[in-house]
């Protein structure tokens, strides 16, 4: 019974929130789908309460490459790409940033958390040209399983299934899995066994 009533509050949710999907798609081809995105979230991020949680996951479901229906996605989180995926159980704190990233099925981001699309993003190689118009270049940062990733901790590189990022730790290089590391730069303090 419990899984029936979910399941009507999803599509609820999803029909309820349908007029800033449609909107959505009709702006998306004519100022492109990362922008349609990121004003359609920073709009979604502002609804207050429980139930505007059922209604983020219901946008998103459409609107991102994959959003599964139960993700909590809370107050004031923001997305910035459009190739995003949101597994089943995952938490996503308040007032965290997430770019172009995967993250698996019941991992938990803290508040405040910024996932970025690589350490890539801005060059600055060429000191004629201002850095605004160097471009960068955007990779897909995978969050494994099972994760949990602390309050204020900034993603730049992947992170391996059943890992915990310390709160404010700074990931640059890739995390193998079932490690557990803080720091900034992010290291590997000890390994769940």
């Amino acid at each position: 019974m419990k899984k029936v009533v979910k399941s009507l509050v999803f599509i609820l949710s999803a029909l309820l929130i349908l007029p800033v999907t449609l909107i959505y798609f009709i702006i998306r081809p004519l100022i492109g789908e990362d922008v349609a995105l990121t004003s359609c979230s920073q709009f979604l991020s502002l609804l207050p309460g429980k139930s505007s949680v059922y209604l983020r996951a219901g946008f998103y479901r459409f609107a991102l490459t994959h959003c599964s229906p139960d993700a909590v996605i809370s107050f004031l989180v923001l997305f910035s790409q459009q190739d995003t995926e949101v597994g089943s159980g995952v938490y996503i704190g308040p007032q965290s940033n997430i770019g172009r990233c995967k993250i698996g099925n019941n991992s938990l981001i803290g508040s405040s958390v910024h996932v970025m699309s690589g350490k890539g993003q801005h060059d600055f190689s060429d000191l004629d040209v201002p850095i605004k118009e160097q471009g960068g270049t955007f990779e897909k940062i995978v969050i494994g399983q099972n994760c949990w990733v602390g309050n204020g901790a900034m993603i730049m590189a992947n992170i391996g299934a059943n890992c915990v990022v310390g709160a404010g730790s700074v990931v640059i290089d890739d995390i193998p899995e079932n490690a557990i590391v803080a720091g900034n730069p992010a290291r590997v303090i000890k390994v769940r066994s």
